[in-house]
């Protein structure tokens, strides 16, 4: 009588072996929890972030090839920072900061301002980087959200904003091919970011979303960075966005 391995014991390839992952803004939330899991199946990376200590934390936990502590809307510093990577990278991963709600009539035009170039322009900056840079079949990763896919009030300038995001990953897809381009489109997902835009209200949302979403439970940082890991693996995916929210969308609140 012969016996099947269980399952656990079957050996599974990493599926970034040698490569290079850059990840900007990986010092916490989705960016870590990403750059760990890019360790983990074999890849080195490279951090940066705007905190110079928790950044180092993080790169001493991960054993990172190497960071760099800057705000990446300064393009002056961005281009320092992309000039001294090695002359041949795999994937970039931007995260970002957490989008700006605002009224209309409460609406801070510099904040405004700060918030489009953390985003949009941020990512054209980074595409124009690429370009010898990041390998033939390597990955631009950028992160929008879904949360402002319904109109609502105080919703007009992230509405706006994941609108263009959207369509601007699918021309970027053509425009640096063939180094893919795409979006990772987000629902709530519980990270530090979250914790301080919630601040006393974070726990009363994880228990909405724990009753309302199909899935039953909230989304985590590990949820984002293995749908991460998996499209700088698949080759054949570029030019798209990649909704991940637990069904947020199908279901009211």
């Amino acid at each position: 009588m012969t016996t099947t391995p269980a399952a656990s014991a079957i050996k599974r390839e990493p599926q970034l072996p040698g490569q290079t992952v850059v990840v900007i803004g990986g010092s916490s939330g989705i960016g870590l929890e990403t750059a760990r899991r890019a360790r983990a199946e074999g890849a080195d990376v490279i951090l940066t972030g705007r905190d110079p200590e928790r950044l180092q934390r993080a790169a001493a936990e991960l054993g990172a090839l190497r960071t760099a502590a800057f705000d990446a809307t300064d393009p002056a510093v961005l281009d320092q920072f992309f000039q001294g990577l090695p002359e041949q990278i795999d994937h970039v991963m931007v995260t970002g900061p957490g989008p700006y709600y605002a009224l209309l009539a409460d609406l801070d035009r510099e904040r405004a301002h700060r918030d489009f170039d953390a985003h949009l322009w941020l990512a054209v900056a980074v595409a124009q980087h690429a370009a010898g840079r990041v390998r033939p079949g390597g990955t631009l990763l950028f992160m929008g959200g879904t949360g402002s896919r319904r109109p609502g009030i105080g919703l007009a300038l992230i509405s706006a904003g994941a609108a263009a995001l959207h369509a601007l990953i699918a021309n970027l897809a053509l425009e640096i091919a063939p180094v893919r381009v795409n979006l990772i489109a987000a629902g709530f997902v519980d990270t530090p970011l979250s914790a301080s835009l919630l601040g006393d209200d974070l726990d009363k949302r994880r228990d909405q979303l724990r009753t309302t979403l199909p899935i039953g439970r909230v989304v985590g940082p590990t949820d984002v960075a293995a749908l991460a890991i998996h499209i700088m693996a698949n080759t054949a995916l570029t030019g798209a966005t990649y909704d991940i929210d637990g069904g947020q969308q199908l279901v009211s609140g």
